[in-house]
């Protein structure tokens, strides 16, 4: 919980993800699919059961309409029963408009609910 007061750390806003929206990701020669419950331009929270310690390093594929997008990232929590938050380090030169597309579409989608 968050208190209302007191201001956030995140450098940028994160969306809310509503929709199926997955990233192939993993490390050490282990990969896994799974689902984006929140993005931004810093980095990701995935909901799944394997998690990573923080402090390591993994490779992301995102499955999006917008296109490829290829970014290394880093662990920087786990939370057992819900997913990993993962800060990203770096984004493929194609990733990033890409990337800026998906949290445009994304926010669109997320402000057409709120209006309805």
């Amino acid at each position: 919980m968050r208190l209302a007061n007191v201001p956030s750390r995140r450098l940028s806003s994160r969306v809310g993800v509503q929709e199926e929206v997955w990233v192939l990701w993993g490390s050490g020669g282990e990969e896994d699919i799974s689902r984006i419950k929140d993005l931004s331009t810093g980095g990701l929270f995935l909901q799944t059961t394997s998690l990573k310690p923080a402090g390591v390093s993994v490779r992301l594929h995102f499955l999006v309409a917008e296109g490829e997008i290829k970014a290394e990232a880093l662990v920087r929590h786990a939370k057992p029963g819900a997913g990993v938050g993962l800060k990203f380090l770096a984004l493929s030169e194609l990733g990033k408009p890409r990337l800026a597309a998906l949290l445009a579409r994304l926010r669109g989608l997320a402000q057409s609910r709120e209006a309805s």
